[in-house]
């Protein structure tokens, strides 16, 4: 009795090591369903979902969802970039109307003082055309 085992194990083996290993992912996945589990029915449609899954995208379920994780994780990584880009303007914006408003009130009455003069400078000019 045992000999038939060992024959039999013997041939069952050397058909998954000597098939080219084809079925094996296939076919191991819902074996160790029923292995663990004992129910046939969850594993036959396990296998089922796994090859209408295939036959539809091409790929296994498990390297769709990889590639799909990964896209997520790219995207996540633009954004956060982005978002450290903004933040990083938004702060030296910030700093230089900071560093504007702190300038000495002389500074700031003598760029008034300027833009007045610019101002009427440009009036004058535009009113001398205007006469000619």
């Amino acid at each position: 009795m045992i000999y038939k085992f060992f024959k039999l194990s013997f041939f069952l083996i050397s058909f998954l090591f000597l098939g080219g290993f084809g079925p094996l992912p296939a076919v191991l996945g819902p074996a160790i369903t029923v292995a663990t589990s004992g129910n046939f029915t969850k594993a036959t449609a396990q296998l089922v979902f796994d090859s209408e899954f295939k036959k539809k995208t091409g790929k296994s379920s498990l390297d769709y969802i990889t590639e799909e994780v990964s896209k997520n994780n790219k995207e996540k990584r633009f954004n956060e970039d982005f978002k450290e880009l903004i933040e990083k303007r938004v702060k030296t914006v910030h700093q230089k109307l900071v560093d504007q408003n702190n300038e000495p009130k002389i500074i700031k009455d003598f760029k008034l003082l300027v833009e007045n003069r610019v101002e009427l400078t440009h009036k004058k000019l535009i009113q001398q055309k205007i006469n000619q």
